[in-house]
């Protein structure tokens, strides 16, 4: 039972469940250390290509989703939900309203976690950024983030305190906001049990996948621990939040802004420019609130800031928060024009995501365990030297792995950019860039080892402490009646003049983004009149407007609407013009449609035609193998990167594409225009052993694309699937797939013997080189059928890119 009524009957005891908050503390520790081991392997394979072992399970392109998923959702994750139901249980002055519900979540998010430890090494992924899992586990998420907001939300209502306390705002904000982000990032349509692909193509996959990515970031990582330290920051400094109004401010500021802010990942590529300046601009005014938060977090240790001497977990959230703002600062930063088209690609983006996983996530966790778990055993942490020693190597090691990405992502930037007095590149070769950064990757792979090697002292020193004392019961008492509701319902609050302005406002806004160039000015009129309105009658009623923001905050569900209002009207305006926009993207255009329209002949240019079977088979292998975590498919319309890469890229070529394969990260370099700039024994020779034809490579070997062989008729099915998703397929294509599927195998095959290379027809090894030498090579037939010369092997017909012969393209 969760509540005894006493004799008197005006009091009750209301026992709170610190065993899931137990279970969530041990499987936090328990995973960090697993993503610390993981993130080490990677950095090493960075630093030491041998370390990929020649072993397909074990290369850096699947381990690299393993390690970024373990430290999100396993470590943050199970952390941030420990938190949450300890904290919420004592704010609410309630248990959590189901024990069975609160074990169901528990264990259910633990099978997820052990389902993408067993597919990512196996191979079976998205391939999209944070959301790599595949439809299955996709659907436990979905099933077990549903248990945990019944959980949560019915707590809120049968609470014993009237008040919501500012940690519950943003607690609540993560809930709503990660179930609308999840679910619509990941619409798919399945294949099969292991594979599936998006309903989204091209530009349309990328801003929704970053509308998803960058709020992940916002709602997963930085929204609920903003809660924690609400609550645990405040409680370990013994000192009330410094400003209420401030938090105020704070949440409602950074959870409307920050879900425009997502474009910002795609600046100076094919996504439309309104959407690439919109999000810049909203990532700049996410400095206001964010450093607000900090500040609050901050000045709450006024009068409180000699324990940072003597106390290792203020030690710890003081770093957090100051990761927190640094972090802050730095995204903003990036999002410039200028700036992202220095860093994007780089190393620096790499050394900012750790600074705010490691140094703030990371940081914020540790001093929550260190505060939490005496407290979960009835008992004083067993040594604070330990915990002072863990906080000086953690923070020495994420300094490292921070300051060696900023130089070398740096470096990086300059090097791909710098031309020479005639304009044309200084360093064309890509690897030496590369090379220049290995000293700062070694240096990265010793900061990474000493965050590891610090976890082992915090797991030492959390055993010791609950040894040395028991799980505990904690217990309190409230009264037996619960607080008497307000006057208010919660229709009256909905249909009050500041609930009017503000849906007013968020209507118009979505309306501004969606309408047509003709009406959007009388819709701007009319929002800029009631934003006027609005201001005027919060300035003649400021007391109403203050009892109205009261009483929403002690009502959950006119809080919860609100908060998803603010959340949902940034992504209605950037997301629905995108797939509209993608919609009308012209695939299947015929001859007498062009002649008709002389404007649609340099479109035509670049209208992507869909895949072969063996094509559509080979990219299915690259996404498989994580090949996007390395190497980019987008030229930006820079000098630099069209002399290095070839022609920008277009909006209208990668429309097909699920998932899009823009890449965020330039380990290799660009292939969107590598199609016919190697002959097909290069590629062979790369795939085996890159060293052979890019001396200084850290690439991984992939021998095993020799041996493994694929099935066409899966690719024949999966056709079928693109089909009903809009690939322009006939059910001509799909009829003669299997037979096209192996004549082009065929054909690359033949050309691989001629030049004293064996691969089977229906080889991986066949299918990537297929996809290989098609990116970037224009509006193509399908395949015709076999031909009696191996000329056209690259890509199974259509017009042919002269071939660089294999001796120049070693050298």
């Amino acid at each position: 039972m969760d509540a005894v009524t006493s004799p008197d009957t005006r009091m009750k005891t209301v026992v709170f469940d610190d065993g899931i908050v137990r279970a969530f503390s041990i499987v936090t520790v328990v995973w960090g250390v697993v993503a610390f081991l993981v993130g080490v392997l990677v950095a090493t394979q960075l630093s030491f290509w041998q370390a990929n072992l020649g072993l397909e399970w074990f290369s850096f392109g699947r381990l690299r989703q393993l390690h970024t998923n373990a430290a999100i959702f396993a470590f943050v994750g199970n952390g941030m939900f420990a938190g949450i139901y300890y904290s919420t249980q004592r704010l609410l002055k309630a248990r959590m309203a189901s024990d069975l519900l609160s074990w169901a979540h528990f264990w259910g998010w633990q099978l997820i976690i052990l389902g993408a430890a067993v597919t990512f090494p196996l191979g079976l992924t998205q391939s999209k950024e944070y959301a790599e899992l595949i439809w299955p586990l996709d659907l436990m998420v979905v099933v077990v983030w549903v248990i945990f907001a019944v959980n949560f939300f019915w707590t809120i209502a049968k609470r014993n305190e009237k008040n919501l306390y500012v940690a519950i705002w943003f607690y609540i904000s993560t809930i709503v906001t990660i179930a609308v982000l999840y679910i619509f990032n990941n619409l798919q349509l399945p294949t099969s049990l292991t594979h599936s692909y998006s309903i989204y193509g091209g530009v349309q996959d990328a801003l929704v996948q970053w509308w998803y990515g960058h709020n992940a970031v916002a709602f997963f990582l930085t929204t609920p621990i903003l809660g924690l330290m609400y609550y645990f920051m405040v409680k370990a400094a013994e000192r009330p939040v410094y400003s209420y109004r401030l938090s105020v401010v704070h949440f409602w500021s950074l959870i409307f802004i920050y879900i425009w802010a997502g474009p910002h990942h795609l600046l100076y590529t094919a996504l439309p420019d309104w959407a690439q300046t919109l999000g810049m601009i909203f990532s700049i005014m996410l400095w206001a609130p964010s450093w607000g938060g900090m500040l609050n977090g901050l000045l709450t240790l006024r009068g409180a800031w000699d324990k940072l001497r003597t106390d290792p977990v203020i030690k710890f959230f003081v770093v957090a928060v100051t990761f927190y703002g640094m972090s802050t600062f730095e995204g903003p930063l990036l999002s410039i024009k200028s700036v992202s088209a220095l860093g994007h690609y780089t190393d620096w983006i790499i050394g900012h995501v750790h600074g705010g996983t490691l140094g703030w996530n990371g940081f914020m966790l540790f001093g929550m365990l260190y505060w939490m778990w005496p407290r979960l055993y009835g008992t004083k942490l067993y040594s604070k030297k330990l915990a002072e020693t863990h906080f000086w190597i953690g923070t020495i090691g994420i300094l490292l792995y921070m300051v060696s990405m900023w130089v070398s992502g740096v470096s990086q930037g300059l090097f791909w950019r710098a031309l020479d007095a005639e304009g044309f590149l200084k360093y064309p070769d890509f690897i030496e860039g590369l090379t220049n950064s290995i000293p700062m990757y070694h240096t990265r792979l010793l900061g990474g080892l000493l965050y590891f090697l610090g976890s082992f002292l915090m797991v030492y020193n959390l055993i010791m402490t609950a040894r040395q004392g028991s799980p505990s019961t904690v217990s309190i008492q409230v009264p037996a009646r619960k607080p008497a509701p307000d006057s208010e319902s919660g229709w009256a609050l909905l249909t009050s003049a500041p609930m009017l302005f503000i849906t007013a406002i968020l209507v118009l806004a979505i309306l501004f983004g969606s309408v047509g160039p003709m009406i959007s000015p009388v819709v701007l009129s009319i929002f800029i009149v009631v934003c006027i309105a609005a201001i005027i009658s919060y300035g003649l009623q400021q007391r109403k407007w203050g009892h109205w923001y009261g009483l929403v905050e002690r009502h959950a569900l006119v809080f919860t609407i609100l908060a998803l209002l603010a959340v949902l009207v940034g992504g209605a305006v950037e997301i629905i013009p995108t797939l509209i926009i993608g919609d009308k993207v012209p695939v299947n255009l015929t001859a007498e449609q062009i002649a008709a329209d002389p404007a649609l002949a340099e479109k035509a240019k670049w209208i992507q035609k869909p895949y072969s079977p063996l094509e559509l088979a080979g990219r299915d292998v690259y996404v498989a193998e994580g090949c996007y975590v390395c190497h980019s498919q987008m030229v930006r319309p820079f000098r630099h990167e069209v002399l290095r890469y070839g022609d920008y890229s277009r909006l209208e070529e990668s429309i097909l594409n699920r998932p899009f394969q823009w890449g965020s990260k330039r380990t290799g370099p660009d292939l969107a225009r590598v199609g016919g700039k190697y002959d097909n024994l290069w590629h062979y020779l790369h795939l085996m052993d890159p060293r052979s034809t890019s001396p200084g490579s850290i690439m991984p070997t992939y021998t095993h694309f020799k041996t493994e062989t694929l099935d066409p008729a899966v690719f024949r099915h999966r056709m079928e699937v693109q089909a009903k998703l809009g690939v322009p397929y006939t059910d001509e294509d799909i009829e003669l797939a299997v037979q096209r599927f192996k004549s082009q195998g065929e054909l690359i095959a033949a050309d691989l013997e001629v030049k004293g290379a064996t691969v089977a027809p229906d080889s991986k090894m066949a299918a990537l080189i297929a996809y290989l030498q098609r990116l970037g090579r224009g509006p193509q037939p399908l395949i015709p059928e076999p031909a009696t010369t191996t000329a056209d092997a690259n890509d199974g017909g259509g017009s042919q890119t002269p071939q660089v012969n294999t001796a120049a393209a070693a050298e």
